[in-house]
């Protein structure tokens, strides 16, 4: 369940630099829940051909977090929203904008 939700964030963030028919698919597979064989019927190709597309795009929204980091960043930014303390907010934010 996790790697499905943190997947859907990736694709919402880095969708655009993704071609359109893997694009099809990831949201197919990724935001409307259809399985593999659904997404390969309805498409008129296998399912290892979709699987393998999944899997590309998977390896291609990590790069594109590990080079970018929006995610990461985003994640520390909505755990500011928690603190009540101006001064520590201050301070995480700094680290944010530093990259620590």
């Amino acid at each position: 369940m996790e790697k499905f939700l943190y997947y859907n964030e990736l694709y919402l963030i880095y969708k655009n630099l993704l071609n359109q028919n893997n694009s099809e698919i990831f949201d197919l597979y990724y935001g409307e829940n259809m399985t593999m064989q659904e997404i390969a019927d309805n498409m008129q190709v296998s399912k290892s051909r979709i699987g393998s597309i999944i899997k590309n795009v998977e390896k291609k929204l990590d790069t594109y977090e590990k080079a970018l980091g929006i995610h990461k960043k985003n994640e520390e930014l909505n755990q500011l929203f928690n603190l009540q303390d101006a001064k520590e907010i201050k301070e995480q934010l700094e680290e944010i904008l530093k990259g620590e």
